[in-house]
Order: C-alpha cells, then structure tokens, then sequence
C-alpha cells in the first residue's frame, strides 16, 4: 500500500467516523495481510495534519483519539449556520467542573467549601448526563459521601488529550487539611461504582494537577481563570446539544438564600 493511499483512507475513516478514533481503531479497517505498523499509521496521521495547514480545519489529537475539527479561529462565521443561541455554561457549573478536574477524586462537601456555596443538585445531575464526570468511591466516614473524577468524555469534550493541557492551578487550600477541617478519613474505593462496566465510562485523572516542569507560581490561574479557560475550550466543542445548562443560582449554605452570579442573572447569557 503506498503511503498516499494510507492517508487517503484515514482521511476519509475520519471524516465518515463522526468521533475521534484511535490508531488500534484505524488498524482495524485494514484486513489482517495488508495491515499497516502502528508507526505509519502515525506518519500518516502526521502528513494528514501537515496538510490541514492554511486550511479552516485541523486534524486534533484528544483522549479519545483523532478527529478533524473546524479551527477555533472561524467560530464567528461557522456559528452562524444555526439560528439557535450558542452555548453558554453558568459560573456554579464551570467552577464545579474546574474543581473536579484539578481536585480529582473530590467530595460534594469539599466543593462546597472551597466555594463557600452550596453546589446545586442540578449542576451534579448536568454533569452526570453530559458524561463529564462519575463516581469513583465513597469517603469512609458517615454518610459516605460519593468522590468525583472527569471521564475521558470531559477530555474529548473541551479539546483535551490529557489533564497535563489544562493549566497550572493555584493553591487554593491545602485538601489535606481540608479533609482535617471536616472529619474526612482516607477514601474507601466502591467497587460497585468505580468498575468500568458501571456507567460505560473510562475515568481519567485522580490525582492532583500540579505546577508542570519549568512553571512558576506566575503561570498558576486562580478558580475562576480556571473556569475561563474551560468556557473558551467549550467554545470549541462542535457538541450540537445548544440549550443552556448549570444556569441555576447557588445556595449559601449558611443562609439558605440565593447567591445571584454572573450567570444566574438571564440577561447575562447570550
């Protein structure tokens, strides 16, 4: 097979997958005898992404594999294909979702906590639905609250092929003593919910994201630049699900009142 005709198929693999798709998925359209090495399926993929350059798509790499994805750059026009209103994600939602994936395997509580607000049912069940994240154990200490880590559903998502993309986040509160401050013991696994036959999900992450090689305490965003750069990587996402969702206001714990913020007000959204 020549090396033309490799990228000739995985191009149009791509482009008629719809999804991302991996090298072992690649290999699999190939018969067993005219099956090519991993590596040059790579090099083909490598000369198909070459040649998306100057061009309005781009060839992707994400957790779930490759995919070709209309540049970010021509959103303004592209967006303007459908009448509905694009997506918009509330602040609660954002920050939550952050906290998730810096934090991973994180309680409800010590969401709560670091926020100073009450997370709402509702932003967990949205979070739920979309994939974005899963159960992967319950803290050992009464009640049994449920832990939460991102999926590779939330990678593929915000254009991420790892948690390593996102950037360095300040220290918020040390969770060790977090955990302290609220009676919280090691975490005890649930095999019932972390299995991967449970929810149909591969779970991603689990530990804690850190100052990468070379970063300084300059290059680390706060929580709420954090959520920044999830709406901008959402921004992206050619996801054709455009109703609004998370737009529910918080709950002072304390109060029990409202707490409007950026996103709880409706004209706030566009």
């Amino acid at each position: 097979m020549s090396e033309i005709g490799l990228v000739q198929i995985i191009e149009g693999a791509l482009l008629a997958a719809g999804r991302p798709m991996t090298v072992a998925q690649l290999a699999e359209l190939f018969e067993e005898h005219e099956r090519p090495e991993n590596a040059a399926i790579r090099e083909a993929l490598e000369e198909a992404a070459a040649r998306c350059e100057g061009r309005g798509f781009e060839l992707l790499e994400v957790a779930g594999g490759f995919r070709y994805q209309v540049r970010q750059s021509l959103s303004p026009w592209v967006a303007r294909l459908w009448h509905e209103r694009p997506q918009k994600y509330s602040r609660a939602l954002l920050e939550t979702l952050s906290l998730m994936a810096y934090r991973q395997p994180i309680t409800r509580g010590e969401i709560e906590e670091i926020r100073g607000v009450a997370v709402s049912t509702n932003i967990i069940k949205t979070l739920h639905e979309r994939e974005w994240i899963r159960v992967v154990g319950h803290r050992d200490v009464p009640g049994r609250p449920a832990m939460y880590a991102t999926t590779r559903h939330f990678l593929d998502y915000f254009n991420l092929k790892s948690l390593d993309q996102l950037p360095a986040l300040a220290e918020i509160r040390d969770l060790d003593t977090l955990n302290a401050e609220l009676g919280f013991s090691q975490p005890l696994p649930d095999d019932t919910d972390a299995g991967e036959g449970a929810s149909g999900l591969t779970l991603v992450g689990g530990t804690e994201h850190a100052l990468g090689e070379g970063q300084g305490s300059d290059d680390a965003v706060t929580l709420s630049q954090a959520a920044d750069d999830l709406e901008a990587r959402a921004a992206q996402s050619s996801d054709e699900d455009l109703d609004s969702i998370g737009g529910e206001a918080d709950v002072d714990p304390e109060l029990g009142d409202p707490v409007q913020t950026e996103s709880s007000n409706p004209e706030s959204k566009v």
